[in-house]
């Protein structure tokens, strides 16, 4: 007997039939004789339902109110499960993030699990329940109730994988796996049956959305393989794990797209030292993610400072930046929320001749214009304008998908 931890998300659960397909699933496993903790996330489009019901009675929601609010969708979906396979005639449990012992950070909407305790997880094991756990929450040190991000559940089920001793995190999702590119927009994009973390990881941040970063990094932190798969079919989907195979370094495994990027420019600073630490320092503190970060020669002991933020966090951002830009004598602060980024991402690349130049290439024969660029050691990303990302991206397969079959 194993100890098998699942997570199904939203579109796997969307409605009555999808929920019973999944609970027809995991019956079949715990015939086998597996141990089952399963994770789930809200049903289909609950969460954004949700979040643009508050908006209408509130412009500006209060942090902790919507933290309760949206952790609902979860348990929605916790308890419509267990339910379902009681009348199935299998064992089950819904557990809340609290019940769940889910220990989180104080910062709400986006909280950082800091421990779990699994006493009830195990005791229900040993009762022979199937445990259903709403994913996406936990509760900090007040016991109020926290959300962990989008993607939360994600990191919630490879958590849980960790703290159970599972030998691999399963994510269901209405997709077959990884794939070299969004199959909605490259039809001909091929599934990955087997990636690195170091990859995935760039894809996810990237904009790849079958995977939370934050997943996936807990994945490699603890050595945790994590297998992506759909919940529809049998396919044995993309094993996300340590790249074993020198072989295949350095070939692109695949193009990610996001096109929530906004551009805050700062302009007309003066060129002098700590000036972005003054800028930066403020959004940091807001818990703000700064992505690309470009700042010009100095002319004149002025220059220019360009950033990305999501799109999301746009005004917040500029609630921040504009006043610190009068305080310091900027010029004016301006913001374009109009971009995309895409990305091609390969394991070694940056130590290979030609990637770039071959991005550039692709792009420049589709008459894409490229605002910023940015790189790590296995990334390369370009920000354009949002109207031709899909373009981007499907001359980008093209130019690479000699590698893409390489690395099947």
């Amino acid at each position: 007997m194993s100890l098998v931890v699942q997570k199904y998300g939203g579109s796997s659960v969307a409605n009555a039939d999808r929920i019973r397909n999944v609970a027809s699933r995991i019956a079949r496993g715990r015939d086998a004789g597996n141990d089952t903790v399963v994770v789930v996330s809200a049903m289909g489009d609950t969460t954004d339902d949700l979040i643009s019901l508050a908006h209408q009675l509130a412009e500006r929601p209060d942090e902790r109110e919507m933290d309760v609010l949206l952790s609902t969708g979860e348990i929605v979906s916790s308890t419509l499960l267990a339910m379902t396979l009681k009348a199935m005639g299998h064992n089950a449990v819904s557990l809340t993030g609290l019940q769940a012992g889910i220990r989180t950070d104080t910062q709400y909407s986006r909280a950082r699990i800091t421990s779990i305790d699994p006493e009830r997880i195990l005791q229900e094991i040993g009762k022979g329940n199937a445990v259903i756990v709403a994913g996406f929450q936990g509760v900090n040190s007040q016991m109020d109730t926290t959300t962990l991000g989008r993607g939360g559940s994600d990191t919630t089920a490879v958590a849980l994988a960790i703290c159970l001793g599972a030998s691999v995190c399963e994510i269901y999702t209405d997709v077959e796996g990884v794939f070299s590119a969004d199959p909605r927009i490259v039809p001909e994009a091929m599934k990955v049956d087997t990636i690195g973390y170091e990859e995935m990881l760039e894809l996810a941040t990237y904009g790849a959305s079958v995977m939370a970063p934050r997943a996936v990094e807990l994945g490699q932190a603890y050595g945790v393989p994590i297998r992506v798969a759909s919940s529809s079919s049998d396919s044995v989907g993309t094993l996300i794990c340590k790249e074993g195979s020198m072989e295949l370094r350095n070939k692109v495994s695949g193009i990610a797209h996001d096109t929530n990027v906004a551009k805050i420019m700062v302009i007309g600073v003066p060129d002098k030292p700590g000036i972005a630490r003054e800028v930066f320092e403020p959004l940091a503190r807001a818990n703000i993610s700064v992505d690309t970060i470009v700042q010009n020669a100095g002319i004149d002991n002025i220059t220019d400072i360009t950033f990305t933020v999501a799109r999301t966090d746009v005004v917040k951002a500029l609630s921040i930046v504009e006043p610190v830009g009068r305080s310091i004598g900027a010029a004016r602060v301006t913001s374009d929320e109009s971009l995309s980024k895409v990305s091609i991402v390969g394991t070694g690349m940056q130590n290979t001749p030609g990637y770039a130049a071959r991005m550039f290439r692709a792009l420049a024969e589709e008459d894409i214009n490229i605002h910023l660029i940015t790189t790590s050691e296995i990334r390369i990303t370009c920000i354009i304008q949002e109207e031709r990302v899909k373009d981007a991206v499907r001359a980008l397969h093209k130019a690479f998908e000699v590698e893409f079959r390489q690395k099947q």
